[in-house]
């Protein structure tokens, strides 16, 4: 091996170690990343809402030969449909109602570059056409024009969604998911690689001054390693600058941890004690260092001597469950709808019911 190419081994590897971890999925996705990242191969990076795919892109983009030319981004899923076309192929001043002035697009923005794709699964049918014909040619066209421009790209492109039941559903085009995923990626979920938990808290914590940096008992971290984490990576960081604030230099334990995951009161205990016992049945942990299952994650239990209203326990919940998605969600209307499993537009008539604002 030459020097040259010894250097480039080098640094892929030094850009994969920018994600953080040393579990067998993250060590798989790191080998993965040196493997294919030399190569102008298009990646389909496949993973759930918040567990670093765009991070996974820039590792690629830094580890290919393309890495002093730019890296461009854009999320299809959170720009309006009737926009996407615009924005990946630009348009001439006067193409239509609004065009102003002249815009590029990010096929042109890349140019030598990288283009990540992210939520390509949102992307409208017609626009997929048009973006196979951009991959197998290599020559865009701005709306507007009748000139043809060439440009040299690579595409890597994410999605959470199950690729095959979005073709099954006539959603996604098979032919484009061939020429996407050239190369897929699977970005394993927190849950997937909980052992990584300390060391991406304390990653995370890096920017908060010592003083201020909560601390970790043994229980705490149990607990944190049973939970589901449905938000993924993007829930922990937020969970970490949560901790900061309220439990600033001091030592946090298991029965903490239920209110700085916004878990309501009679639904964490169960659910916690039924995934720490299987963590522990996975990780054969001794019984002597785990926290009493009996031992409640909050001082009181409410009481119901008195009459119940239904009616508005069911809105505070509903309320609660709101503002924690769009806590994970990082004020992300379409995100926090899917984590609640709603329609975007229910989610924003429900918010307009009780009047929350997009960060609660």
């Amino acid at each position: 091996m030459t020097h040259s190419s010894q250097n480039d081994v080098d640094k892929t590897i030094a850009n994969a170690q920018k994600i953080i971890g040393d579990s067998p999925a993250v060590q798989a996705l790191r080998n993965m990343i040196t493997r294919i990242g030399a190569s102008d191969a298009s990646v389909l990076i496949c993973g759930p809402s918040g567990s670093g795919k765009e991070l996974v892109a820039h590792a690629l983009h830094n580890a290919s030969n393309r890495q002093s030319a730019p890296f461009v981004a854009l999320n299809c899923g959170a720009i309006p449909s009737e926009l996407v076309e615009s924005e990946l192929f630009g348009h001439e001043r006067g193409a239509f109602t609004g065009a102003l002035k002249q815009r590029i697009g990010r096929f042109e923005q890349a140019d030598t570059g990288t283009l990540f794709l992210d939520e390509i699964g949102d992307m409208r049918c017609d626009i997929q056409v048009k973006l196979l014909r951009v991959l197998e040619d290599n020559i865009i066209t701005r709306i507007g024009s009748n000139t043809p421009r060439s440009v040299d790209v690579r595409v890597v492109s994410a999605t959470h969604q199950d690729i095959d039941i979005a073709i099954a559903d006539n959603r996604f085009r098979a032919d484009l998911f061939f020429r996407l995923g050239v190369v897929i990626l699977r970005v394993p979920s927190l849950a997937e690689r909980v052992e990584d938990i300390p060391a991406l808290i304390a990653h995370f914590q890096k920017h908060v001054p010592a003083s201020n940096r909560a601390r970790f008992g043994e229980s705490a971290i149990r607990y944190l390693q049973a939970y589901d984490w449905p938000g993924n990576i993007r829930e922990l960081r937020n969970f970490t600058e949560r901790a900061a604030i309220m439990f600033g230099n001091r030592i946090i334990s298991g029965q903490d941890i239920g209110m700085l995951l916004g878990l309501h009161p009679l639904i964490l205990p169960v659910q916690a004690e039924a995934n720490i016992a299987a963590y522990d049945n996975r990780q054969d942990f001794a019984p002597s260092h785990m926290p009493s299952p009996s031992a409640p994650l909050y001082a009181e239990k409410p009481h119901y001597d008195e009459p119940i209203n239904l009616k508005n326990m069911i809105e505070k919940f509903e309320q609660d469950s709101i503002c924690n998605a769009l806590s994970k969600a990082d004020g992300i209307i379409t995100e926090a709808a899917r984590l609640l499993s709603l329609k975007r537009t229910t989610l924003i008539e429900k918010m307009r019911k009780y009047g929350l604002e997009a960060v609660c």
